[in-house]
């Protein structure tokens, strides 16, 4: 078990490190869109290659998030039905949605999504848009993002199950506290002298 948690610890780091470096796509995104707004109203210029490169970002930050947000425990959950039951009830709750649901669900997106990118890579697929994109970087996306979110799936997987053995503490805990949105509003109440 040593082993797994050890590649469970590389698969949360290397989420970390991806979902770290799309905040940087975030910021890309609004520059480009802001320039491109700017150029289209004030100078009358306007490029579908702009444009599409604001989707490919979208794309980007949405894919390759997904396993960076399981990781922090920030997905949709259903905590109306599961808050009131035990931890261990809640963690087999974790490990057979990820079993039954989470990873066939990105396996299968990750496996049919692979021949349509190396179709669009080998035909050199340019966007009909005139003066559009290569389609391939934006086909390639799709699997890396689910391959992500598979491997971290797969880490979420061991962590439960060293837990319901006893090895490490409730891994669904690890970001307890409050969200920094959480710490924002907080301290907008304290500044207006509000009750907490």
């Amino acid at each position: 078990m040593k082993l797994l948690l050890h590649l469970s610890g590389l698969i949360d780091a290397l989420n970390e490190r991806v979902g770290k470096f799309t905040y940087w796509l975030i910021l890309l995104a609004v520059l480009i869109s802001t320039g491109n707004a700017i150029a289209r109203y004030s100078l009358n210029l306007s490029s579908n290659a702009w444009l599409e490169i604001q989707w490919y970002l979208f794309s980007a930050v949405f894919l390759f998030c997904a396993g960076y947000t399981l990781l922090h425990n920030q997905h949709v959950r259903i905590d109306v039905i599961t808050a009131r039951l035990s931890k261990r009830a809640q963690t087999w709750i974790d490990i057979l949605g990820t079993l039954f649901f989470l990873l066939p669900m990105a396996i299968a997106i990750m496996w049919m999504s692979w021949p349509v990118f190396v179709d669009a890579y080998r035909s050199d697929e340019v966007s009909s848009n005139a003066g559009g994109l290569p389609v391939w970087p934006g086909r390639l996306m799709l699997p890396l993002g689910f391959l992500l979110l598979v491997l971290q799936g797969l880490s979420e997987l061991i962590k439960r199950i060293a837990f319901l053995r006893g090895l490490i503490p409730d891994p669904s805990e690890k970001d307890a506290g409050p969200t920094p949105e959480e710490l924002l509003a907080a301290e907008l109440r304290r500044e207006r002298g509000e009750a907490a």
